[in-house]
């Protein structure tokens, strides 16, 4: 049996190491460099493109128990204010249909999939990291960090945007800032609040999304200096500062921000990396190899996404440099697409000229919902260029 290490054990990893164990004929190991699962407590939400990977590999269904469905698809676009703009309906794709938005908790999420590992018989080792690599024809040799060695027929690279893996490999290749910030709250649902919103101010944008049946999360981007930094103990009243002139459904939960609210500031980093993602037997795969603004919701889509198709080119007979060849090849395009469509998005969020957002508020009745329509659509064909 062949043997592959996964290095990280977020989205990407613990996803990738899900599709190896389902897949058959691989050895499946993990390593998390946390020395125990703790992973940050805000929301995230995945449309149905993403969830439709959940579901390949056995995950999608208790993702759904544990969030919040949105069966309708329905995204309400409000002015800052509260007044309303228009609605966008999100596609449901996949057999059967998936949901066409979840939201849930990142805590959840990762519950979900470690627990599914662990029903599996998939090792994590927890507190371990990667110190070394060397490759030779038929396996690549690990060092950890507690001098132990082994060997792998694969080592897949899914440790996030500050990768040690690609630190040891691609050391050129380092996150750049995008220019914005997310601020991220977790409160109370109101049993009305059953859709995503998106409430759009004037260089910023602030949304808001239920996360399971009691919770919900609120979610803003604003344009932050490079170096930017804020002190973790006033982020509640800093949040309430960003934000202020939002008012509408979102004033109630800006309101109760206290040092008592499970609030996150995030610098927004990305990784452009090119061609090759691999190198012999390693390869990257996730934000390791492809961090992305949040602006069109795709992160954990594209990170499940890579763990399914790299788990299907290995499954075949191919040679493993050949068959990461190929997963680049194909990945690289649909995760340009989404990077680049992202970037546009978030600078049009972040125009400051109150004439020219007024301009673009007014053209989105007519617009919005056929950009939505046409991004899904250029989506679904690249994803499926064989």
């Amino acid at each position: 049996m062949k043997k592959v290490l996964i290095v990280g054990a977020g989205i990407a990893g613990c996803s990738a190491a899900l599709a190896f164990a389902r897949s058959g004929g691989w050895d499946v190991s993990v390593i998390e460099k946390q020395p125990q699962w703790q992973f940050q407590s805000s929301g995230i939400f995945v449309y149905s493109n993403g969830l439709e990977h959940f579901h390949q590999i056995g995950a999608m269904e208790d993702l759904v128990r544990a969030g919040f469905p949105i069966p309708s698809g329905r995204n309400v676009y409000l002015h800052h204010d509260g007044r309303h703009i228009v609605d966008v309906t999100y596609p449901s794709v996949g057999s059967p249909p998936m949901p066409p938005i979840l939201g849930v908790k990142r805590a959840e999420m990762h519950r979900v999939l470690s627990s599914q590992l662990d029903a599996l018989g998939v090792p994590v080792h927890l507190g371990t990291t990667v110190q070394a690599l060397q490759q030779g024809d038929a396996h690549a040799d690990v060092r950890f960090a507690d001098g132990s060695t082994a060997s792998f027929d694969l080592v897949v690279g899914a440790d996030g945007i500050r990768s040690g893996v690609r630190a040891l490999l691609w050391p050129e290749v380092q996150p750049t800032y995008s220019g914005f910030g997310v601020w991220r709250s977790v409160h109370r649902r109101p049993p009305e609040l059953v859709d995503k919103i998106m409430m759009m101010g004037v260089g910023k944008r602030l949304g808001i999304m239920p996360i399971s049946d009691e919770k919900l999360y609120i979610f803003g981007t604003v344009a932050e200096p490079q170096g930017a930094w804020f002190d973790k103990a006033r982020w509640p009243e800093t949040m309430r500062e960003r934000f202020a002139e939002f008012g509408g459904p979102v004033r109630p939960f800006l309101d109760e921000i206290s040092p008592d609210t499970e609030v996150l500031y995030t610098a927004v980093e990305e990784v452009v990396m090119p061609l090759p993602w691999h190198q012999g037997r390693v390869v990257l795969i996730g934000d390791a190899a492809h961090a992305s603004t949040p602006f069109m919701g795709q992160g954990g889509a594209l990170a499940v996404q890579d763990a399914v198709e790299l788990a299907r080119l290995l499954a075949d007979d191919a040679p493993v440099p050949t068959a990461l060849a190929t997963f680049g090849e194909r990945r690289a395009p649909v995760c340009r697409f989404v990077q680049e469509a992202s970037h546009r998005v978030g600078r049009a969020g972040a125009e400051q000229d109150p004439l020219r957002h007024a301009q673009a508020m007014q053209a989105m009745p007519a617009s919005a919902q056929l950009h939505v329509d046409d991004f899904y659509r250029q989506l679904h064909r690249l994803s499926e260029q064989r």
